[in-house]
């Protein structure tokens, strides 16, 4: 399979690489890690083991860079819920786009 530019591809490689990021956001599904997630993000990040990369990304809402390090979608999507962050922000991230200009290429609308 061939690479697609500026993507980064959630494979079995990027599944293993992500796994700590992923099981992290997987259990922001419990409130009482929600609370713990808002009370101490880095704190929370360091019980789960997240690197220092993947801790930069989660803490700055990095979306293309979470998922870059291994992060997929569906479960980082646990972590907008948090803030909360519209979806088409974080397409506008992963697309590398101003969220204005995203909403009128993409969608037709500002």
């Amino acid at each position: 399979m061939s690479d697609i530019p500026e993507t980064p591809l959630y494979d079995r490689a990027g599944s293993i690489r992500g796994y700590r990021m992923n099981k992290m956001a997987m259990s922001l599904g419990i409130p009482a890690n929600r609370e713990a997630f808002k009370a101490d993000e880095s704190a929370f990040l360091d019980s789960h083991g997240l690197s220092e990369a993947e801790k930069a990304a989660v803490m700055a809402r990095d979306w293309h860079e979470m998922v870059a390090l291994g992060g997929n979608l569906f479960f980082i999507l646990k972590i907008s819920a948090i803030d909360p962050t519209p979806m088409t922000r974080i397409g506008a991230a992963q697309a590398g786009m101003d969220h204005d200009l995203f909403l009128q290429q993409r969608l037709g609308k500002i």
